[in-house]
């Protein structure tokens, strides 16, 4: 379908876009249409198969995963379009060619059949199309998410890529992304999220995210608990999927976690990975980084047999991510992290405590619908100071209630933090700013007045306003 001359620039394409965003208006589990996901990008002339892919769910790590993926098969000569989610300064940041932006006349050409499309499917009959119909059950008109994906796989075609990284938004198997069938997928550990929409145990949310494995197709399976496990294996059988368990064909050894990023040696058990160990480099510090690169590096061996350990050591080699453990200042050191699960918030603190020692400034707020305790149990030891505050204003938050109940638990020791309130106490001193800007001002200041480094996490859009605030852009 032709462009039609819609659009100026990239950011009048976002500006269009976002009157879809629906997301906090009402969405529900009956919101997930698979089949208008597919019935879009046939109107499109499917450019989801416009280039090999490479599909890439779970609970933690998949941006990681997905941005190695890319660096990678850049490395290796090939022309990559790499989607991500959420962006943390522009939404430019999702939907790119490797690393870059694309340049704006594929934002702008693809951003109009974008468009020609979505106004196309107001002028198709009620019986035609009634899955548009509001009245409908489950027939609203698309998605944000469908929309913005469509988006994607347009820019990958306009601009003549010959792979894609593709990262799900929530899920898998409802996901707009799995109208892909890619040469491999690959699901990271998972955990309980988004449970309104993927169930409240380990086994739905296994069953949701085994939704991307594809028939015959290999999948690369990270770290997962029993019950979980169970799922993925009876999926790729149920399929005839290789299932290819990383802690049972890799291990990760020689570790050295340092300031500038994460040094190891990754070894495979056998075919068909490489018979010789790599020496790997990355960017971004953190023992689950290397975990994150060995879904990687065997993700980009199935489905790429012919690649070489230079390519794969050269894509990785400085690789770093916005927002993960990215440090942004220096003087008191500022380091900003997305994590807001249980286990990547451990992880992640883990890798702080472990570089800067503990006793540091926590800048700290989360959406509503997350696992605040949880991650205060294991942030409240780990910082002399603790400011709460809104993470952004895109989601719901309650920074009141997160601030109650670190209080609570400090006051009652839990995870093992002893607070009395007070200047002198042992614990940590915490503050309540709902006001973002304010908040980061304060923790940076105190840690300049201290001399202590400051950890922004609990949320991407908290990373985002910290970004902003310091002045700091994508490239």
């Amino acid at each position: 379908m032709k462009g039609t001359g819609f659009f100026a620039s990239s950011a009048d394409i976002f500006v269009w876009l976002s009157q879809f965003i629906n997301l906090e208006q009402g969405y529900t589990p009956n919101s997930f249409r698979p089949e208008r996901m597919a019935l879009i990008a046939e109107l499109a002339g499917h450019p989801e198969r416009s280039a090999p892919a490479i599909h890439v769910a779970g609970s933690k790590g998949k941006g990681s995963i997905t941005g190695m993926l890319s660096a990678v098969l850049e490395a290796w000569g090939l022309r990559p379009a790499r989607y991500l989610s959420p962006h943390v300064t522009e939404y430019r940041e999702r939907i790119t060619a490797g690393d870059r932006f694309f340049d704006e006349p594929v934002y702008c050409e693809a951003g109009d059949e974008l468009r020609a499309i979505a106004e196309a499917l107001t002028d198709k009959t009620r019986d035609e199309y009634r899955m548009f119909d509001g009245d409908a059950e489950g027939g609203e008109g698309p998605t944000f998410f469908e929309l913005l994906t469509l988006f994607f796989f347009l820019c990958a075609r306009k601009g003549g890529c010959t792979a894609m990284a593709v990262e799900t938004g929530m899920g898998g198997r409802l996901d707009p992304t799995n109208v892909v069938d890619p040469l491999v997928s690959v699901i990271t550990v998972i955990e309980l999220e988004h449970t309104e929409f993927l169930g409240n145990t380990l086994s739905s949310v296994a069953f949701e995210k085994a939704g991307i494995i594809k028939p015959g197709k290999p999948v690369i399976l990270g770290e997962q608990r029993g019950e979980a496990l169970e799922v993925f294996r009876k999926t790729a059988a149920e399929r005839g999927a290789p299932l290819f368990y990383v802690p049972e064909i890799a291990a990760i050894e020689n570790l050295r976690v340092h300031r500038g990023g994460t040094d190891f040696t990754l070894a495979f058990t056998g075919p068909p990975f490489f018979a010789e160990p790599l020496e790997i480099s990355l960017g971004i510090p953190g023992a689950v980084q290397a975990e994150n690169a060995a879904l990687a590096v065997a993700a980009l061996k199935a489905a790429y047999p012919a690649i070489d350990a230079a390519a794969i050591r050269r894509g990785l080699r400085g690789f770093s991510l916005p927002a993960r453990f990215e440090r942004v200042r220096e003087d008191p050191a500022v380091i900003i992290d997305g994590a807001h699960t249980e286990k990547s918030v451990g992880n992640c603190v883990e890798t702080f405590t472990s570089l800067y020692g503990r006793g540091g400034i926590l800048l700290f707020g989360c959406a509503t619908g997350k696992n605040a305790e949880a991650m205060a149990k294991q942030l409240l030891p780990c910082f002399s100071r603790i400011i709460i505050t809104t993470p952004g204003t895109f989601k719901t938050s309650e920074p009141a209630k997160v601030f109650a109940l670190f209080e609570s638990l400090a006051s009652r020791g839990a995870g093992g933090a002893s607070w009395d309130g007070a200047a002198g106490g042992t614990g940590p001193r915490l503050a309540l700013i709902e006001e973002t800007a304010k908040a980061i001002d304060h923790a940076l200041e105190w840690g300049r007045e201290q001399g202590l480094p400051v950890l922004g996490i609990g949320s991407f859009y908290l990373a985002a306003e910290i970004r902003t605030h310091r002045g700091i852009r994508p490239r």
